[in-house]
């Protein structure tokens, strides 16, 4: 650590970051200048390093979303725990308006109408206040305001309250994997494996929870409590330890000797639901279960298990993959060796959904890397092809010829880089394919954020929602469906429009939605993006189990986030898809034929 410098978490610089990007849009700055702290501030939230560290290691420009002032302005903050700028721009509006931020559903503007209407200023008593205003029937008396909205700012308060400790797959996992990489340095570390949600891969997690085997406990809990990232160490006994990391991330340590490791590995993965379930099983078997093995109750003998395999088979039953461990059935199928074959990561041919920097003038961030960067690393993780799926031209500075004109010199672009990758490729070199999508904006009335003149010069595109989440169910699926309704329109983006731990996804009738894809040849997204990872687990076996076809994709904005891809194909194992259900996992010429036509 740098000497004398102040500890801030990625969280807390997030929240500053908002808050700075909210008091901008209050004041009407630039929205360019909004948009780049928003931006920044989502960076640093999913950032799978503290943002700390990076700045004592001089690589705060390895996200690419802080740019030379913004890493000025972090400097600032680490070393006096303040920003001279940042105070200025806060300034002049009410404390409590940036507690409210923290509320899912609420933005600036409506924070700041709150502050104003309902008088309230301090942020230490702004919720308290806040929610004793609404129960009371205040806010019937703001314009904008009504029973309905009270009612959800009612939930949004309540939500906020049970989320706000959870972490994110993607930043619980990475914390996980560093840690287990530690481990493994340890000689006497056998085996190391994550545990409950986290090794289910559920979409948030709340504790890291990790399990070693090994012959020697001791040995392994000294090297563990030994992690140079640890903020406190809670307790070391003979074969448990907890620690703290930074942000309050409580890491549990359970070491076992090989021979039940097993036992121990199934015994902490599975949900309530799914133990629950197998014990009910055992019951009927004459036995009982716990993390130490299998124990017969009339002798009392207890069988331990190196492997969760054997222990699944002394049950007769086949091993069940972590992702489906909720009791959805997969015990019955277990029992049968009827399970699923799960999508595999390797499996995945291309990524259909990036943004690149091409500039195509959208009221929406940009990507950051080249397509020669896109396709080197599309190169690298194997991949047949990539599509180039940036948001389309912004509405209110373009033409509809303006618009049209963008797309055919993004289809040149695209066109000559192949052109030069053609000439420079040797035999032995695949090549790969780029599509010239685009994700289009559905407007509130379903209309897409481009002509049709336009949208036929695409291979195909992605339609989403960005903005009027509120509509109601039946108006939200007919605005949807509208958007659909097209030849070119082939996936559905991120289709509850959920942002995990901020806000809620809206509601569509999916039952409509499903029977309109498979008529229609449209494919729903399993959007990889931390904080979306959208279609959820629970509707994505809805469209299993209809026919409908699915599409992994990261929503990258740089070449980095392309790494997010095994998110979303464990999102889609929690959804029990298989190859077959997921439309990337073709070949370019098979795709082709389904997505170009």
């Amino acid at each position: 650590m740098k000497k004398n410098s102040f500890n801030f978490t990625n969280q807390e610089v997030a929240k500053l970051l908002r808050a700075v990007a909210a008091a901008y849009e209050i004041k009407k700055a630039n929205r360019f200048k909004i948009m780049a702290y928003d931006r920044a501030a989502t960076a640093i939230e999913q950032a799978t390093t503290e943002i700390k560290d990076l700045w004592e290691e001089n690589k705060l420009d390895s996200l690419p979303a802080i740019g030379p002032n913004l890493s000025k302005h972090l400097t600032e903050l680490f070393q006096k725990g303040k920003v001279k700028h940042f105070q200025k721009v806060l300034s002049g509006l009410p404390p409590a308006m940036f507690e409210f931020l923290l509320i899912p559903g609420i933005g600036p503007k409506t924070a700041f109408k709150l502050c104003q209407e309902l008088k309230i200023k301090k942020r230490e008593t702004a919720l308290k206040e806040l929610k004793k205003a609404v129960k009371s029937g205040k806010l019937k008396n703001i314009a904008g305001f009504g029973e309905q909205s009270a009612q959800k700012i009612l939930k949004a308060l309540s939500e906020y309250g049970r989320t706000e400790k959870r972490l994110l797959l993607p930043v619980a996992f990475s914390r996980a994997e560093a840690i287990l990489n530690y481990l493994k340095l340890q000689p006497l570390v056998i085996k190391a494996e994550t545990l409950g949600s986290l090794r289910r891969h559920c979409a948030t997690v709340g504790d890291i929870d990790i399990a070693v085997a090994s012959k020697d406990k001791k040995a392994v809990i000294d090297w563990f409590i030994r992690y140079p990232k640890w903020l406190k160490i809670i307790e070391a006994g003979e074969n448990k330890a907890r620690a703290l990391l930074s942000g309050n991330i409580q890491v549990d340590l359970m070491v076992e000797r090989p021979a039940a490791f097993g036992s121990l590995l199934q015994h902490f993965t599975g949900s309530k639901q799914h133990n629950i379930a197998l014990r009910e099983i055992a019951l009927k078997k004459g036995l009982s279960l716990s993390e130490h093995g299998i124990k017969k109750k009339q002798s009392h003998q207890r069988q331990s298990y190196e492997t969760e395999e054997g222990f699944y088979q002394a049950l007769g039953m086949v091993w069940i993959p972590p992702e489906l461990r909720e009791n959805y059935g997969e015990i019955e199928l277990a029992q049968k060796n009827q399970l699923p074959k799960l999508v595999e990561l390797k499996e995945i041919k291309g990524d259909l959904h990036l943004h690149s920097d091409f500039n195509i003038e959208t009221s929406h961030d940009i990507g950051t890397s080249s397509l020669a960067e896109i396709y080197q690393k599309g190169e690298k993780l194997g991949y047949e092809y990539l599509a180039l799926s940036e948001h389309n031209p912004s509405l209110n500075f373009h033409s509809n010829s303006e618009i049209i004109d963008l797309i055919k010199r993004k289809k040149e672009y695209i066109d000559q880089f192949l052109y030069s990758k053609e000439k420079e490729r040797k035999n032995r070199v695949k090549k790969i394919f780029i599509f010239n999508s685009l994700e289009i904006d559905i407007r509130p009335d379903g209309k897409r954020a481009i002509s049709d003149e336009a949208l036929d010069l695409l291979d195909f595109a992605i339609v989403s929602v960005h903005s009027s989440f509120r509509l109601n169910r039946q108006k939200m699926t007919q605005r949807v469906l509208r958007a659909l309704d097209h030849p070119k329109v082939k996936i559905l983006g991120h289709p509850t429009g959920r942002k995990l731990l901020k806000r809620e996804g809206y509601e569509l009738d999916w039952e409509k939605i499903f029977e309109f894809c498979l008529k229609n040849h449209k494919y729903l997204e399993i959007n990889a993006w931390p904080d979306r990872l959208d279609l959820p687990d629970f509707l994505i076996r809805e469209a299993v189990k209809v026919g409908v076809k699915l599409v992994v994709t990261t929503d990258s904005h740089s070449v980095e986030d392309m790494e997010l891809i095994r998110y979303g194909v464990w999102t889609a194992r929690r959804g029990w898809a298989t190859k077959a259900d997921i439309l990337n996992t073709l070949s370019y010429n098979e795709l082709s034929l389904k997505i170009k036509t």
